[in-house]
């Protein structure tokens, strides 16, 4: 018997819908276990190989994030290697965190808007900084990273953004709900993400 002639390959959906918004905004994505993140400031967004993930890491997730610091670098950084941040390192400093702090509160009003803010939460140690924003993560406050996202938040609606991340949080959100509905009887230690969708949000 001849073999089967292999003519497709299978790709997560979440996945695919992720990697069709970083290239309609101009990254190629790559996967390496050298990093978690990385941007080389020459259009390539390389991210953690899944056997360096934790089991509630979306490679959406992590594209919609990296997306969203994107947002808040603004034009410039899109060229500039990690978005023009300085270096990360152990002792992260004020102006890092800010920035952290501003993609994380855009990611949230993003994703709250079509269902996902849990659901594409981030996995970093930054969770509990997001875990604890409001239910508008714009909303006035003291903290530094607002007027940044604000701004991002308001590039968000112009290319080369537009229209490709808000047409997968819409796509994401679609998928997310289907499978959600679906999956209440899994018997595994934990559930799927899926479940955290939000059916209500405003």
């Amino acid at each position: 018997m001849a073999p089967r002639v292999i003519e497709s390959r299978y790709l997560d959906p979440i996945d695919a819908i992720w990697l069709a918004a970083a290239r309609g905004v101009g990254f190629e994505v790559r996967r390496s276990s050298e990093v978690f993140a990385s941007v080389d400031g020459a259009g390539v967004l390389t991210l953690g190989s899944v056997d360096t993930l934790d089991a509630d890491d979306c490679l959406g997730q992590m594209i919609f994030h990296e997306l969203c610091h994107s947002l808040v670098a603004g034009e410039g950084g899109l060229h500039r290697p990690d978005w023009g941040l300085p270096t990360w390192n152990e002792d992260l400093s004020a102006v890092d965190t800010t920035y952290e702090h501003a993609a994380l509160r855009l990611q949230a009003r993003l994703a709250g808007v079509h269902g996902l803010r849990a659901v594409l939460a981030p996995t970093t140690d930054f969770r509990a900084y997001y875990d604890a924003l409001p239910q508008d993560p714009l909303e006035p406050t003291e903290d530094p990273a607002l007027p940044l996202a604000r701004e991002a938040l308001a590039r968000a609606s112009r290319p080369p953004w537009a229209p490709h991340v808000d047409a997968a949080l819409v796509a994401t959100s679609r998928v997310v709900r289907v499978v959600a509905a679906l999956s209440t009887g899994d018997d595994s230690d934990l559930p799927l993400l899926f479940g955290r969708y939000r059916s209500d949000a405003p």
